[in-house]
């Protein structure tokens, strides 16, 4: 209900006027402020969007995986919160619902709290989330203290220009950090597969979101379109996030770590479309501005249907074989063969290829790095050669991300008792993820269904109001440029070709006469088990050679002997472990800093109400002399 209310809300506000409702008595001193425009209500809709298919998929996986009563209380009041987020029209009304957003997602981090794993990733979401929380507090400060308190978001237009850099780069980490950018993104991968897969399925493609909503919100649109160094850095931080992103997914194990790098590489994308934009339109490249803004707007849109649908297959998964260890799966077409076809619908879609729900937002994308018309601007000739690298190496690691998912995780031999024993999942779970996975084939066939959307709020930032965007028809067209696609056609072409060659298969066949059937020659080896194909591990063993110093396996290999003789081998014991080094250099100090001072301020509470009465006496003599 929540999720349908959200997207009924949300596209009236995109389509009709700007509604704002006042209300001085929810929250004290401020009250509550909702404006809802296009860009909110385009926000508003998604974050609906994914509640609808996650609260049917919630029925059937509730039951089957016995969540209690505390999660699914809690769930509703996640996404209340991501809705308020979206559609608050104040500082204070936003960091209200921001705030309420971080502590619901937290409990619902914290289901499994009995599991070590879980804890630890809570812990970390926690800290992250919080620090992100405080540099938004004091960016949005400082600028409700440079237009002289104002509160509400159309009085932050009027911050002096002085103050706009450091608004932008406090604003930028808090938002940065809950869109998972790099180096701020340590939180994701331990949080999401930690969390119940339909919690997942709301962070992964809903609530991050909402980082680049604040940065479209307060940095390209009240505060924007900013200088070039905006721009170039949000560039640089996209293509960092999402080529470290994709190298991390193609490597991992974990199908549902595997899914959160994968968004982490998605934000990436987005950010650097955000970038590419505001760089391109201080250069005077309107068309290609207007279209690098089409491909983030067409690209979140695209995450949000595929990014829901994977962590929905991967949970059914999970509800089947009690597995999320892609080294340990396999063989699940033949048992789980609803769930096979619709995770390979997300795979398809997060890999970037045509039919795909990500192909043409990643082309457009492509198309306005190639079409800038600004050879002459240094800046921008030496920036788009490098971010069309940093996204086509991109899309070719994210295939193999995504057809080591699928093909090891679904395909092949089970390598396990419990992936060949697995049970398909309940009807309103495949109902479900059967939404998903339905939004996820419009965008790729038909994404003129989307069109209208994307019109109306690339029309409503400043990097992109120069020239409107009409392209997204059955042909999409570039507006100024050279290019076209037609992703409708593509389709009618595959699906012919492939009922002409299933029709000349069977016509073949039963021209030829019966044949006898006969062993297969396998040289020796004509009865294969899973141990004779690719793991998850041996598949991406090649990239992480090429790509060894970014990523730093560690490595082990323990070789014993017999006990008769040191010289003949008894087994032979391989390890392999990759971390994100990132985490483990910049995250676990700030952590452990953390619980350091909590355990600090803990000793401090020592139950003696006299101590208490000096602590307060301490802060109210602070207080008057900063006040003096």
């Amino acid at each position: 209900m929540l999720g349908v209310l959200g997207v009924v809300a949300g596209m009236s506000a995109v389509f009709g006027s700007v509604r704002s409702v006042s209300l001085g008595w929810l929250l004290p001193l401020s009250g509550v402020y909702l404006h809802l425009d296009r860009v909110g209500g385009f926000f508003l809709a998604l974050t609906g969007a994914v509640a609808v298919p996650v609260g049917v998929y919630l029925i059937g996986y509730a039951r089957r995986e016995h969540l209690g009563a505390v999660p699914l209380t809690v769930l509703p009041v996640f996404v209340a919160a991501m809705g308020l987020v979206a559609a608050a029209g104040s500082v204070t009304t936003f960091l209200f619902g921001w705030e309420s957003m971080a502590i619901a997602s937290l409990v619902l981090v914290f289901t499994e709290h009995r599991r070590p794993e879980a804890r630890s990733a809570g812990v970390f979401y926690a800290v992250m989330t919080q620090l992100g929380f405080v540099a938004i507090l004091i960016g949005l400060l400082v600028a409700s203290a440079a237009v002289g308190g104002g509160n509400r978001f159309e009085t932050l237009a009027g911050v002096p220009e002085r103050t706009r850099a450091l608004v932008f780069v406090l604003t930028m980490a808090g938002f940065g950090s809950k869109a998972g950018l790099v180096p701020l993104h340590a939180w994701l991968p331990r949080a999401h597969p930690e969390a119940p897969s339909p919690v997942s399925a709301l962070m992964s493609a809903a609530m991050v979101n909402l980082g680049v909503y604040g940065i479209v919100r307060f940095d390209l649109q009240l505060l924007g379109p900013g200088p070039r160094w905006w721009g170039l850095t949000l560039v640089i931080a996209g293509g960092v996030t999402a080529v470290y992103g994709v190298l991390q997914a193609s490597v991992a194990s974990d199908l549902k770590r595997l899914l959160a790098f994968s968004t982490t590489e998605n934000m990436g994308l987005i950010t650097l479309a955000l970038g590419a934009a505001t760089l391109l339109a201080d250069a005077g490249a309107a068309g290609a501005a207007t279209v690098a803004m089409a491909a983030a707007v067409l690209h979140l849109v695209a995450h949000t249907a595929f990014k829901c649908l994977g962590f929905l297959g991967a949970g059914s998964v999970l509800a089947g074989t009690g597995l999320r260890d892609l080294d340990r799966l396999g063989g699940l077409a033949r048992r789980m063969p609803g769930t096979t076809v619709l995770f390979g619908v997300a795979a398809l879609g997060a890999s970037g290829l045509p039919l795909g729900a990500g192909f043409v937002s990643e082309w457009l994308l492509v198309q306005s790095l190639t079409h800038t018309g600004v050879q002459r601007d240094p800046v921008v000739a030496l920036a788009a050669p490098l971010a069309v690298g940093a996204v086509a190496l991109t899309a070719g690691l994210g295939v193999a991300a995504m057809v080591k998912a699928f093909g090891v995780g679904f395909l092949a031999r089970p390598r396990s008792e419990q992936a060949a024993d697995a049970r398909e999942a309940s009807g309103s779970m495949l109902a479900g993820m059967g939404i998903a996975a339905g939004a996820c084939v419009l965008l790729g066939v038909l994404p003129l269904l989307a069109g209208p959307v994307v019109r109306r709020v690339v029309a409503e930032l400043p990097a992109s109001r120069a020239r409107e965007f009409t392209g997204l028809a059955w042909t999409i067209r570039l507006p100024g440029l050279a290019g076209s696609v037609a992703p409708g056609a593509i389709a009618v072409a595959v699906v012919g070709v492939v009922v002409v060659l299933a029709a000349a298969v069977r016509w073949r066949a039963g021209r030829n006469p019966a044949r006898e059937v006969l062993p297969l020659w396998a040289c020796g080896a004509d009865a294969p088990t899973s141990r004779m194909q690719y793991t998850a591990t041996s598949f991406a063993e090649p990239l992480q050679r090429v790509f060894d110093d970014v990523l730093r396996p560690d490595t082990d290999i323990q070789i014993t002997p017999l006990a008769e003789s040191r010289y003949l081998v008894d087994k032979v014991a391989y390890r392999a472990r990759i971390s994100d080094a990132v985490e483990e250099r910049l995250h676990r100090p700030v952590v452990t800093a953390v619980r350091v001072a909590a355990w600090a301020v803990a000793r401090a509470h020592t139950g003696s109400v006299h101590l208490y009465l000096a602590y307060g006496a301490v802060g109210v003599l602070i207080v008057l002399v900063v006040s003096r």
